[in-house]
């Protein structure tokens, strides 16, 4: 709702905030080029100011000065009213005092678009609609990071997305001031806000005397000229005339035969907000402001055309619309924890649409029977990660199932995306299908599963879903290709050859991208220790995907691979030199990382496992107690890390490390030792500790079988500890 509210006002009101903005940005030039110009009046008071200018100009009638310290004399040249720029410091001309047409013509178009009043009205909708913008851009930045603790991360996502947000992220704070300035100065220009008392009342007697020295009037001594708004000097022919003096506290008028103040009213509180927002607008007085509003202001152009353009290439992309929910006959809902699962739900809803059914396509977070009133049918599609896991997106939906009762006349089917060669093949999709089942949903089709993204399964389940709903039409999906970089190999450090498992370190570099193409996205995408690569090999065109044992910050990507017979990806890897490279992409999984905060983290893995838990270690900067337990052969062949764990305990990055070695003098395998510091680990989880586990998934069975005995009777199980998100598996 807030993005389509903060699209269906920027894409209209883009070219007249363009329009304003610029001449925004032109107008800035004026207050920084008087700034530098004007020469300084520290120490000067306004009575020496006044002495020195009656001095040099003995028909001076005022003195102004502007908000960024310009003193301009107005004076009569013989019968002709003349004015200048003066220096403080003499008293004498420096230069015509003329506004220029540019800087008029620009007031013009700024303040009311050349058309009088009807212009201001529409440049004040302007500074509402910026203001409404800017407050939903914030909320929307918000809520791309993940929460206001998240938003100044580095931005993900790539291209013209992207930018924009990285654009509104540095100049969001200069627009709210620049857009809420000129809605209270509109506001003031149409009588909405109320105008102050004014200056005092005119006096009525005087000394009837003139002539006194300005340089010698107590009030004029007192007053710093930093203060003075203006000076008007009295008409010397007229005894009952006096001076009137305008500060930044009020107003007042001077005796010019005593130089006594006569009267005197402090400037209202309107007043005073309505120059101080003038000041924040304009920067008259602040040059340093200027130059920020006017950079804020030179964004706006760009966001315009990166948010016209996001919105144009949105629909040129969107084939097909998603139904509303509220209207639609088919539900398609989907779990995707890298987003090949929902490239198959679009497929899949641009088949059912061609159709001529109504379907509304969106995350399992939806879930929402509720709301569908026209609903007929649900169909899910719900990817597994790690071995039967949930993916992140859809952790809780298991529970919003069992919240909502069957509806009477809807159907519901389950598709399954997962790896028949892990034990608990599909097992997400799997309990899904079970809990509708209990909860007495019908079947549109029994629980079916498609293996490594087959397309082949894909299809064949579209084939019976078609018979079931009447209609003729096949699922023909085609992946969509990864936008994949050149990785170049830097280094590479072997082990493992004496115990017949060849394993290396491999150590890549960046591609070189060009500036623009980082502010694009189009760069190296951030990424951190955890998440995942996806290498492309030679001869297919399927990515086989490693933990990363690094994160953007260090400089490089880091994996570690161990060689298997006759494997295709591994073979390529584990023989490339320094200097070769390969084609891959990096890939979010957030699901795989140690929690914020200072909570302990137990790190588990074996083998290849300690490649992202060595990367967890290298960037615990804020040294929280990090415990690692690490299953190997033997330690003099595939101690993998060995010298950088040693440092890392060292410098306190890892609180301690204990490895099991299964082909030892006294062989042990990591839940052995898990169980021989049982103990500590009970410690450890009550105080709140999280579990980060990595490595096969029979060393994952054996540490989760582990662990539950060693939480039997402590009032904590393995599965609220995952139900916490404090246990966490990445295995393979």
């Amino acid at each position: 709702m807030i993005r389509l509210f903060h699209r269906w006002i920027g894409v209209p009101a883009a070219v007249i905030l363009c329009v304003i903005a610029m001449t925004g940005v032109g107008l800035a030039f004026f207050p920084v080029n008087e700034a530098l110009q004007t020469s300084s009046a520290h120490g000067i008071n306004v009575g020496d100011l006044a002495a020195r200018v009656q001095a040099a100009q003995p028909t001076v009638e005022q003195i102004r000065r502007s908000p960024s310290g310009r003193f301009t004399a107005f004076y009569f040249e013989g019968e002709q009213p003349a004015s200048a720029v003066i220096d403080p410091q003499t008293g004498k001309a420096v230069g015509p005092a003329d506004t220029s047409s540019v800087q008029r013509w620009l007031t013009s178009l700024h303040r009311s678009l050349l058309l009088g009043d009807a212009g201001r009205i529409v440049s004040a909708v302007g500074a509402v609609a910026m203001f409404i913008l800017s407050l939903s851009g914030i909320l929307l930045l918000k809520r791309r990071a993940g929460g206001w603790l998240m938003i100044l991360r580095p931005v993900r996502g790539q291209g013209q997305g992207r930018l924009h947000s990285v654009v509104s992220r540095l100049a969001l704070p200069g627009l709210v001031l620049s857009s809420l300035t000129a809605l209270l100065m509109s506001a003031s220009t149409f009588g909405l806000i109320p105008e102050g008392d004014g200056g005092p009342s005119f006096p009525q007697t005087v000394s009837g005397r003139t002539g006194a020295d300005p340089a010698t009037m107590p009030k004029l001594q007192m007053t710093p000229v930093d203060e003075m708004i203006s000076l008007s000097f009295p008409v010397s022919s007229d005894a009952s005339d006096v001076y009137t003096l305008k500060t930044s506290l009020g107003e007042g008028y001077l005796d010019q035969g005593t130089g006594e103040l006569v009267a005197w009213a402090d400037a209202g509180w309107t007043d005073q907000l309505l120059s101080f927002v003038r000041t924040l607008h304009t920067g008259q007085g602040m040059a340093w402001l200027a130059v920020l509003s006017a950079a804020s202001a030179l964004s706006i152009p760009l966001l315009s055309w990166t948010g016209v353009a996001g919105w144009l290439a949105g629909r040129s992309s969107r084939r097909l619309k998603s139904h509303p929910a509220e209207l639609a006959d088919t539900v398609v809902l989907f779990a995707s924890e890298g987003g090949t699962t929902a490239g198959f739900a679009n497929t899949l809803h641009a088949a059912l649409v061609e159709q001529g059914l109504k379907v509304h396509l969106a995350p399992m977070t939806r879930f929402d029977p509720p709301r569908w009133a026209a609903a007929k049918r649900i169909i899910l599609l719900a990817a597994t990660y790690g071995d039967g896991a949930a993916p992140s997106i859809a952790q809780n939906f298991l529970g919003s199932l069992q919240q909502h009762d069957a509806r009477p006349n809807v159907q519901l089917a389950v598709l399954g995306f997962g790896d028949r060669s892990f034990p608990s093949f599909c097992g997400f999709a799997a309990e899904v299908a079970q809990v509708a089942e209990a909860k007495g949903w019908k079947e549109l089709l029994p629980f079916d599963t498609v293996d490594r993204q087959s397309p082949q399964d894909f299809a064949r389940w579209g084939q019976h879903l078609s018979e079931a709903l009447g209609l003729t039409f096949e699922l023909n999906h085609v992946r969509a290709p990864a936008q994949t970089m050149d990785l170049t190999l830097i280094s590479r450090r072997d082990y493992g050859a004496e115990v017949q498992a060849p394993t290396s370190i491999l150590k890549f570099a960046f591609p070189k991208t060009s500036c623009w193409k980082r502010i694009l996205g189009n760069g190296v995408p951030n990424f951190q220790a955890g998440d995942l690569v996806g290498i492309v090999p030679e001869g297919s065109d399927l990515p086989r995907f490693y933990s990363l044992a690094s994160g953007k910050r260090d400089g490089f990507l880091e994996i570690c691979v161990r060689r298997h017979a006759g494997g295709l990806c591994s073979g390529q890897l584990t023989s490339m030199e320094p200097g070769d490279t390969i084609k891959g992409f990096v890939r979010s999984n957030p699901s795989f990382r140690p929690a914020r905060g200072k909570k302990p983290v137990i790190l588990i893995g074996a083998g290849t496992g300690i490649g992202p838990l060595a990367g967890f270690a290298r960037a615990n900067s804020s040294r929280r107690p990090i415990h690692l337990y690490f299953g190997l052969r033997h330690p003099e062949s595939d101690a993998l890390y060995s010298e950088e764990l040693a440092t890392w305990t060292e410098d306190g990055r890892m609180s301690s490390v204990s490895l099991a070695s299964s082909r030892s003098p006294v062989p042990a395998y990591v839940q052995d030792i898990l169980r021989k510091d049982a103990e500590n680990l009970r410690r450890l989880l009550a105080s709140g500790a999280q579990v980060l586990v990595c490595g096969g998934r029979e060393m994952a069975s054996g540490v989760a079988s582990a662990i539950s005995d060693i939480l039997a009777g402590q009032g904590l199980s393995l599965a609220e500890l995952k139900a916490e998100g404090r246990y966490a598996e990445d295995v393979y």
